[in-house]
Protein backbone atom coordinates (compact mmCIF):
# COMPACT_ATOMS: atom_id res chain seq x y z
CA UNK A 1 0.00 0.00 0.00
CA UNK A 2 1.71 3.00 -1.07
CA UNK A 3 0.59 6.07 1.34
CA UNK A 4 1.61 9.30 0.39
CA UNK A 5 0.87 12.76 2.89
CA UNK A 6 0.46 16.49 1.71
CA UNK A 7 -0.17 19.02 3.70
CA UNK A 8 1.63 22.78 4.07
CA UNK A 9 5.06 23.67 5.34
CA UNK A 10 6.46 22.25 8.86
CA UNK A 11 2.43 20.65 9.36
CA UNK A 12 4.68 17.13 9.95
CA UNK A 13 5.10 15.15 6.67
CA UNK A 14 8.62 14.61 6.38
CA UNK A 15 8.22 13.00 10.40
CA UNK A 16 5.66 10.73 9.90
CA UNK A 17 6.69 9.33 6.55
CA UNK A 18 9.63 8.52 8.12
CA UNK A 19 7.90 7.35 11.42
CA UNK A 20 5.62 5.05 8.59
CA UNK A 21 8.63 3.89 7.01
CA UNK A 22 10.41 3.22 10.22
CA UNK A 23 7.41 0.85 10.78
CA UNK A 24 7.63 -1.01 7.08
CA UNK A 25 5.15 1.53 5.58
CA UNK A 26 5.73 2.82 1.97
CA UNK A 27 4.95 5.99 3.15
CA UNK A 28 6.37 9.95 0.90
CA UNK A 29 5.76 13.32 1.05
CA UNK A 30 4.53 14.89 -1.61
CA UNK A 31 5.68 18.55 -1.67
CA UNK A 32 2.02 19.62 -3.12
CA UNK A 33 2.33 23.07 -1.51
CA UNK A 34 5.16 23.82 -3.58
CA UNK A 35 3.65 23.34 -6.90
CA UNK A 36 0.66 25.01 -8.88
CA UNK A 37 -0.03 21.62 -10.66
CA UNK A 38 -2.73 20.90 -8.33
CA UNK A 39 -2.88 16.81 -9.35
CA UNK A 40 1.15 16.69 -9.08
CA UNK A 41 0.28 14.16 -5.84
CA UNK A 42 -2.00 11.87 -8.51
CA UNK A 43 -0.10 12.29 -11.60
CA UNK A 44 3.55 11.74 -9.19
CA UNK A 45 2.83 9.90 -6.25
CA UNK A 46 -0.14 7.77 -7.21
CA UNK A 47 -1.38 7.30 -3.94
CA UNK A 48 -3.69 4.14 -2.25
CA UNK A 49 -3.83 6.04 0.72
CA UNK A 50 -3.14 9.82 0.96
CA UNK A 51 -2.98 11.87 4.15
CA UNK A 52 -3.57 15.59 4.43
CA UNK A 53 -1.76 16.96 7.87
CA UNK A 54 -2.97 20.48 8.30
CA UNK A 55 -1.25 23.09 10.78
CA UNK A 56 -2.09 26.80 11.10
CA UNK A 57 0.28 29.61 11.06
CA UNK A 58 0.89 29.96 14.72
CA UNK A 59 1.67 26.50 14.74
CA UNK A 60 3.92 26.27 12.23
CA UNK A 61 6.01 29.33 13.79
CA UNK A 62 6.14 26.75 16.96
CA UNK A 63 7.76 24.46 14.43
CA UNK A 64 10.27 26.74 12.49
CA UNK A 65 11.38 29.85 11.99
CA UNK A 66 9.15 30.95 9.18
CA UNK A 67 9.54 34.34 7.56
CA UNK A 68 6.72 34.41 5.59
CA UNK A 69 3.01 35.06 7.23
CA UNK A 70 -0.96 34.20 6.03
CA UNK A 71 -0.86 34.99 2.48
CA UNK A 72 2.04 33.13 1.78
CA UNK A 73 0.28 29.81 3.95
CA UNK A 74 -3.06 30.76 1.80
CA UNK A 75 -1.23 30.30 -1.85
CA UNK A 76 -0.51 26.73 0.06
CA UNK A 77 -3.26 25.98 1.19
CA UNK A 78 -4.79 26.77 -2.45
CA UNK A 79 -2.16 24.58 -4.24
CA UNK A 80 -3.45 22.13 -1.62
CA UNK A 81 -7.09 22.38 -2.24
CA UNK A 82 -7.51 19.39 -4.56
CA UNK A 83 -5.36 17.04 -2.47
CA UNK A 84 -7.01 18.05 0.61
CA UNK A 85 -10.77 17.41 -1.01
CA UNK A 86 -9.48 13.89 -2.01
CA UNK A 87 -7.53 12.78 1.11
CA UNK A 88 -8.69 9.49 2.87
CA UNK A 89 -7.40 11.02 6.22
CA UNK A 90 -6.85 14.41 7.68
CA UNK A 91 -5.57 15.54 10.75
CA UNK A 92 -5.08 19.23 12.21
CA UNK A 93 -1.32 18.79 13.71
CA UNK A 94 -2.04 21.71 15.77
CA UNK A 95 -1.64 21.10 19.16
CA UNK A 96 -0.50 17.03 18.77
CA UNK A 97 2.60 15.35 19.15
CA UNK A 98 4.43 13.60 16.36
CA UNK A 99 3.41 10.54 18.76
CA UNK A 100 -0.23 11.78 18.45
CA UNK A 101 -0.18 12.35 14.09
CA UNK A 102 1.69 8.66 14.12
CA UNK A 103 -1.78 7.23 15.97
CA UNK A 104 -3.98 8.59 14.19
CA UNK A 105 -2.54 7.64 11.07
CA UNK A 106 -2.20 3.80 12.14
CA UNK A 107 -5.19 3.28 13.32
CA UNK A 108 -6.76 4.79 10.23
CA UNK A 109 -4.61 1.94 8.27
CA UNK A 110 -5.48 -0.85 10.95
CA UNK A 111 -9.47 0.10 10.42
CA UNK A 112 -8.94 -0.52 6.72
CA UNK A 113 -7.07 -3.36 7.17
CA UNK A 114 -9.39 -4.86 10.22
CA UNK A 115 -12.27 -4.61 8.25
CA UNK A 116 -10.61 -6.25 5.24
CA UNK A 117 -11.87 -3.00 3.01
CA UNK A 118 -9.26 -0.65 0.84
CA UNK A 119 -8.38 2.54 2.48
CA UNK A 120 -9.65 3.94 -0.34
CA UNK A 121 -13.30 3.39 0.65
CA UNK A 122 -12.43 5.02 4.13
CA UNK A 123 -12.49 8.53 4.88
CA UNK A 124 -11.74 10.29 8.41
CA UNK A 125 -11.36 13.89 9.48
CA UNK A 126 -9.28 13.90 12.68
CA UNK A 127 -9.64 17.55 14.40
CA UNK A 128 -8.98 18.41 17.59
Amino acid sequence: MRIVIVGPCASGKTVLAERLQALGYEAHECAQEHSYVLTLWQRIARPDVLIYLDASLPAIAKRRSADWGEEYLAQQNLRLYHARQHCHLYVLTDGLSEEEVLERALDFLKTAVKRETSPLDLVETSVL
